[in-house]
């Protein structure tokens, strides 16, 4: 055992993992308010910004009879775990890993009421070398295109560079970017229809998703199989990692269709049940149904000894999207869902109140300034 690794009978955080986020949210925030400053280079084209995305999941501009919104997002570290289990089993798991990447930016996109449209490809290699493994470059392309048919969006184009020296040899990083557009325009949603007496309704989570690896990896450590430990329910801890994540813009497409325009959404990633309260507005949102942990994250939780307010403010705990709805519309909005084959709850509900998160099964609160990200 290295010196940095905690020993067994400790609780193993997020910070010990090396991700720190009162670190990284101050640059963030920065950013976002350089770029505040870009918005009006917009009216020289004749376009405008939709000022409220701003700080929000996605950025869209006004371009006249619909909004156009984008994103781009990075995979993160969930590769490392990849190249472990083939190292471990000889199998690729690259067709997964493109899901997990095109999520990223999707998952992003839709929270603000917009239909995808194309998928551009960012994959920087340590080497050339990388690209030569067949088998893990074809997984890595089906995986790809498998999931720009689950979502309908066209795979434009992409970047595949060699960076030596920058990405450590045998590694890659892999990033996706996604624009979509807001037609009609009354589906735009950005919060400022969110408010005391919506519903909560959360969307199930296929595992860990994207987000929390470093945790996860840090914990593979120390258990004693590693990535083979077993974690209960039939599944290696390396196996139930790597479940793709959930795409969940056929969900929000059905709900459109149905005539549901959400309040606003979470893409429950970062920050786990925290980002609930990510929108500006001064708000409690009380959750009184916790869904089913998937088994690797109680598995995760029970290894790391995580109290639960630790579990759920850093990974998403079986909650991988969240949809405020007109209380009305709540239980339309899960059956559209499980009909399509992604199970869902109506969770809580928003009140006038602080700023705040409370999760009452749990006893479990956050405060409005533990989630600082505009």
């Amino acid at each position: 055992m290295s010196s940095s690794t905690p020993p067994t009978n400790t609780p193993l955080t997020y910070d010990q993992a090396g991700v720190n986020y009162d670190l990284i949210d101050p640059l963030k925030i920065a950013a976002q308010r350089a770029a505040a400053a870009t918005g009006a280079h917009l009216g020289g084209h004749g376009f405008s910004e939709v000022g409220a995305s701003r700080g929000e999941s996605a950025y869209v501009v006004d371009v006249g009879p619909m909004y156009l919104a984008s994103i781009v997002e990075c995979l993160g570290t969930k590769t490392l775990v990849a190249d472990e289990m083939a190292k471990l089993t000889g199998k690729s798991y690259y067709d997964g890993i493109a899901q997990d990447t095109i999520a990223m930016a999707v998952n992003d996109l839709i929270t603000v009421g917009a239909t995808p449209l194309v998928v551009q490809a960012y994959w920087a290699a340590g080497g050339s070398d990388w690209f030569n493994d067949a088998q893990r470059s074809q997984a890595l392309v089906a995986g790809w295109k498998k999931a720009c048919d689950t979502c309908q969006v066209a795979w434009g184009g992409g970047e595949t560079p060699a960076l030596a020296g920058i990405v450590a040899d045998g590694r890659v990083d892999l990033a996706a970017s996604c624009t979509g557009i807001i037609s009609p325009k009354t589906r735009l949603s950005v919060g400022d229809k969110l408010g005391a007496g919506d519903a909560i309704v959360f969307l199930a989570a296929s595992g860990i998703h994207a987000n929390g690896l470093s945790l996860a990896r840090k914990l593979a450590e120390r258990l004693p199989k590693g990535y083979l430990t077993d974690i209960g329910n039939g599944q290696t801890y390396g196996e139930a990692l790597l479940a793709p994540t959930v795409l969940y813009s056929p969900v929000t497409e059905a709900l459109a269709q149905a005539g549901i325009t959400p309040h606003y959404c979470a893409n429950v990633t970062g920050h786990g049940w925290r980002k609930l309260m990510r929108h500006a507005k001064t708000l409690t949102y009380r959750i009184t149904q916790v869904p089913p942990k998937t088994a690797v994250l109680d598995f995760m939780q029970r290894e790391c000894q995580l109290d639960d307010h630790e579990a759920y403010g850093t990974l998403n705990m079986g909650a991988g999207f969240a949809l405020y709805l007109a209380a009305d519309q709540a239980e339309r909005g899960v059956e559209i869902s499980r009909g399509l084959g992604i199970d869902a709850w109506v969770a809580g509900r928003v009140e006038e109140g602080p700023k705040r998160v409370v999760i009452e099964p749990l006893g479990v609160a956050f405060e409005g300034d533990e989630l600082q990200l505009r």
